[in-house]
Parts: C-alpha cells; sequence; structure tokens
C-alpha cells in the first residue's frame, strides 16, 4: 500500500453489464490496530467540486459490501490496517478520462479516547487536536482515469 490514505491504485470506473454505472476508490487505515466498522464515521467525498453523501458510498472490505447504515452497527467485521478499504459510488456513466480532485475524510471513535473529545469529530473539517492515526485526517490527492 501507499503511504497516502488514498490509493492510487484502484481507482476506477465501475462497469456492470457493460455500462458505467460508477466509480471506486480505495483507502487504507492510518491507524495501527485496525477497528471494528462500527467505530468509523464516513465524511463526504467531493470529486473535482462534485459531493457525495456517506449514504452514498459503498464500502467494501474483502469484498464483502457495508451501506453506512449497516456499518454503524457492526461491531464484528474488523478493518485491518494492512487490508485497504474499497469505496463505491453510483454515478451514472462514473467519471471522465483524466485526471481528477478526491477530498475525503473519516475519523473512528478509540475506546481510550474520553467520549467528550469525540462527539464532536467531524469527518469533514480537518481538525488541529487529532493526528490521522488517532482518528482523524481530510485527505485530498489528485488521480488519473485511463
Amino acid at each position: 500500500m501507499e503511504r497516502e490514505v488514498i490509493q492510487s491504485v484502484g481507482f476506477r470506473n465501475i462497469v456492470e453489464n457493460g455500462k458505467v454505472v460508477g466509480f471506486q476508490l480505495k483507502v487504507r487505515l492510518p491507524y495501527y490496530r485496525g477497528i471494528f466498522l462500527s467505530q468509523l464515521r464516513p465524511g463526504t467525498l467531493f470529486v473535482d467540486g462534485e459531493k457525495f453523501e456517506k449514504e452514498d458510498i459503498v464500502w467494501s472490505f474483502k469484498g464483502e459490501d457495508f451501506t453506512y447504515e449497516e456499518m454503524k452497527s457492526d461491531f464484528k467485521t474488523h478493518w485491518s490496517v494492512t487490508e485497504p478499504a474499497v469505496l463505491k459510488v453510483k454515478k451514472q456513466g462514473g467519471l471522465s478520462q483524466g485526471y481528477h480532485n478526491l477530498k475525503y475524510g473519516f475519523c473512528f471513535t478509540s475506546s481510550y479516547m474520553p467520549p467528550i473529545m469525540q462527539e464532536h469529530l467531524d469527518p469533514d473539517q480537518e481538525s488541529f487536536i487529532f493526528l490521522p492515526e488517532f482518528g482523524h485526517h481530510v485527505n485530498e490527492r489528485k488521480l488519473l482515469i485511463v
């Protein structure tokens, strides 16, 4: 995996039955312990300024897909630091060929962080208190679809 949270490998359009129905990207977890899906707090994805809400993104771990609602109560599925997650976004026609600016943030809760510090986490806003390794970071990257 790459050092960047948003991975360059895996950024492509999704084709179903010969039609482009969306696009996908991969992200890695910048936390050494891994997390359970119920700890994850997904944010809003921006691609070239276009907004995709967390409810419109399907997360895939080891080939199994999860909606935002499903992840909120899943305390059994573990996201390992060595396994990137695939984020799938429905968008008729997908993304055009060429470079795209991506911005995406997510955060997660930790058992050793006081709840009062975690209740105000906003995955869409960079926080100057928390480091990426402790559950928060907004990531930006320019990637190519060919």
